[in-house]
Parts: C-alpha cells; structure tokens; sequence
C-alpha cells in the first residue's frame, strides 16, 4: 500500500472508532434526560442538562492542557485513555448515583478535550491541502453513522413503552458501553504515515513516546516538559490571531446547536404527549434522522470534495438557510415550555397542530446543516494551521465546548422559542465571520500557489 492508501486507512480507522465510541455517547447524551426523568430512584437527583453544561465547561477548560497531553504521550494513547473515560461515563447509567454521575461529568470533559485535540492531528498529519476536504468529510460521515445506529436501536427497544423501566435502561446502556470500548481499541490499528519528504521544521509526532528532534542533528531533543509547555503557549497565541478570531463565531454556533440538536430537540420531542404513546421511541427516529443528514452533508461536501472547486461560503450559505428553516418550522410545531416539561410531557398547544412528519424533518435539517458547518470549519482549521495542528483544534473545541456548555445551562430554564432566538441570531453572525475567514484562507492559498512559481 502506497504512502497515500496508509493516511486514507488511517482516516478510515479514525472515522470507525469515533462512530463506535460515539454511537455509545451521542445516544446516551440523546436520551439520557427523558432517562433520568423516568427513574424510579427517589436518591437520584441528577439533571441531564447539568450534566452536560459540567461535560462542556471543563471541556473547555481542559482544551488549555490537552495539547501538551497529546505532545507528550501521543494521539494513539491520548484518544484510547480518553474513550476509556467516555466509557464509563456511559456505564454510570447501569447503577446510577448522583455523586458519581456528577465525577464522571467532570472526566468525561477532561477526557473529551484530549480526545477532539488527539483527533485533530491525526486528521492534520495524515492529510494534504488537497486532501483535507476530503478526509475531514470522510471522518463526519463515519462519525455521524452513530447517530443512525444508536439511535435505531433505542427506537427498537423502546418502541411503544410509555415508561422507561430499570430494566429496559440497563439492557441499553451495557450495550452501549460495550460498543463504547470497541471503538476505544480500534485506534490502535492506525499507524503512523510515511513522510512525503524529509521535514524541514518540528513535525508532529503520531506514535506515542515519539520525540520531536531539532533542526541540528548534534543538538539534544527537548524535555517532554519543554514540548508540553510550547503546546500550551502554541494553543494560547493561535488563539488571538486574526483568522481564529474570525472564526470563533461560527465555531461557537456549532456548540449552541450541537446542545440543540443533540439534547434539548430529543427531549422537546419525548416530551410532546400530542405525537401519542410512541413519543419516547420517536427519539430514536428523530436521532436517525439527524444523523441521516449529518452523513449526507459530509458525503456530499467532503468525500465529493466540492467546497474545494466552489469555495467553502456556499456550504456555510446553505447549512444557515436549512438551519433557519428548520427553527421556523420547531417554532411552529413544538410548544414552548416542551424543554422543561416534566415526565408526563406537555399538553400545551403549539402554533400549528403537531405533527410527526415535521418534527423529523426538522431532525433532518439539523443534521444537513450542522454537517455543512462543521465539515468546512474542519476544513479551513486544517489548511489554515496544518503546521501547528494540535493546538488550533484544541482552540476549536475550546470555543466550541465553552458554547455548549452554556447552552446546557440555559436549558434548564429558557423556553423553546427563546433557544432559537439565540441560535437564529448566533447562526448569522456565524456565517458572516466565516464569510470574511474564508476570504483571508482563499488570499493565503493563492499566495501560496504564486510562490511556488
């Protein structure tokens, strides 16, 4: 197999252990407040939304250390410690208790920033700049598979319980935590890529343990203390720079929407008593949904490899339009307060008479324009800051994570109608930001191209 056939493996094998570890997460994360709701515990007092505002906010916070971890004991090492968390976080759900659910939150956020940083640099290192379109498409798309398989196992499982029984939740969530530590040992099957030609400055390193050696062959390598310290300054500078600024905006709208899509959209639907006794497995089909459209948007924008002819604008253009649709739409058939309804679910009466078929199309919708956001975000990251990859998607999740975790909060007590306000008006400063950094990427790409005459 030839130097370009190993980094698309690589790729391949990334994207397949994301979509296990993630079919585990994204669905326990999908369900777990219509769970905890349903609990016949009277010493459980967790809060699914607090949970996840905790996950975000450390994540966060974590994403300041997280490219001195993956420096210093590598991305292979990095990404299996940190499945491991994600791992039994999932498994807390077996035999809850609120202290542990609460422990577990705080790790599972340390563990996420190393895992998305660990994730970005093998992305970044196995790709060129004409192939990262098409990797970072490659690896959503596998990543967003997760949401079809979970999703329609909880809606077989589920399908017409109107209660959740202790039964039917710990039958879900050992499986789930087995296909969480699958993916977990699959990221030892990625190797390390051949050099394209000898490296002329500090390359990133893919085995762990490897030590990144100076210009001088004479000259010692530095401490693991020494590179651990220049991730961290890296990941701080690249943060106030000019294209990363620009960039925040709508890096900070996918947080909003990840927590949109990914917990308040379930629930508000679980909660609708008007779609009948199977609203709680329609969390399940609305999951299906979403990530049927997450697939088709990586398909299409980055296996296809069309941003990179047309620009990366219209991708971002059209995930605003379908996002702003579908919110128009939400507004319209889910009532207000269906965030906050308790078990029993909401029989408030929504501007239109409720319907299943628009709610999933909305589901849809979301998936379609989250995956046209993050697929070009992921896109002009690595072409923008190939060479110092590990820090500027740890500054991506950093922004991203501290967004979503602000929208977990809010959601404990902001009606529907004021969540999407706050996304409506986010998603377009977003896109304008993004507009403007896609200018500067395409200016620096074609004095790239002139040099090189």
């Amino acid at each position: 197999m030839g130097p370009e056939g190993k980094r698309l493996l690589n790729i391949v094998i990334l994207g397949f252990g994301f979509m296990f570890m993630f079919t585990a997460f994204q669905t326990c994360g999908n369900i777990e407040q219509t769970v905890i709701k349903s609990f016949n515990s009277t010493e459980f007092h967790g809060s699914g939304y607090t949970s996840m505002a905790i996950i975000y906010g450390v994540f966060s916070a974590s994403n300041l250390i997280a490219p001195s971890v993956v420096t210093v004991i590598g991305p292979q090492l990095s990404m299996f410690f940190s499945g491991l968390l994600y791992s039994g976080y999932i498994a807390m759900f077996i035999y809850p208790y609120t202290w542990i659910f609460y422990t577990a939150s705080v790790f599972v956020g340390i563990g996420a920033a190393v895992l998305w940083t660990a994730q970005g640099n093998v992305l970044a290192i196995n790709s060129t700049d004409s192939t990262i379109g098409r990797n970072s498409g490659i690896f959503w798309a596998l990543l967003q598979f997760s949401l079809f398989f979970g999703n329609l196992y909880i809606y077989l499982a589920w399908h017409g319980h109107v209660h959740i029984t202790d039964k039917d939740r710990q039958t879900v969530f050992i499986s789930l935590t087995v296909i969480s530590l699958v993916g977990c040992f699959l990221f030892f099957l990625i190797r390390k890529p051949d050099p394209e030609s000898p490296p002329s400055e500090v390359t990133e390193s893919l085995l762990p343990g490897e030590s990144i050696e100076s210009s001088s062959a004479s000259s010692a390598p530095p401490s693991l203390c020494s590179q651990a310290l220049d991730a961290f300054l890296k990941a701080c500078k690249m943060f106030v720079t000019k294209e990363m600024l620009l960039l925040s905006v709508s890096i900070g709208y996918t947080g909003l929407e990840l927590t949109f899509y990914s917990g308040v959209y379930g629930t508000c639907i679980g909660a609708m008593t008007r779609f009948g006794q199977d609203a709680k497995s329609l969390i399940g089909i609305s999951g299906i949904c979403i990530g049927v459209g997450e697939i088709l948007g990586g398909g299409v924008f980055g296996m296809l490899n069309k941003s990179t002819r047309f620009g990366r604008n219209p991708v971002v253009l059209l995930g605003l339009i379908t996002h702003f649709v579908a919110f128009y739409l939400i507004f319209l058939n889910i009532a207000s307060d269906a965030p906050l309804a308790p078990e029993g679910g909401t029989d408030l009466q929504a501007y239109i008479t409720p319907s299943i078929g628009v709610a999933l199309l909305c589901s849809f919708l979301l998936g379609l324009g989250d995956s046209c956001f993050n697929t070009q975000l992921l896109s002009i990251i690595g072409f923008l800051f190939r060479d110092n990859s590990a820090p500027a998607f740890a500054v991506f999740k950093f922004i991203q994570s501290i967004m979503a975790a602000l929208a977990f909060f809010y959601s404990n007590y902001l009606l529907l109608h004021w969540q999407l306000l706050i996304l409506v008006v986010v998603g377009f400063l977003g896109s304008m930001s993004f507009f403007v950094a896609e200018w500067v990427a395409e200016s620096s790409r074609r004095a790239s191209d002139y040099d090189s005459i």
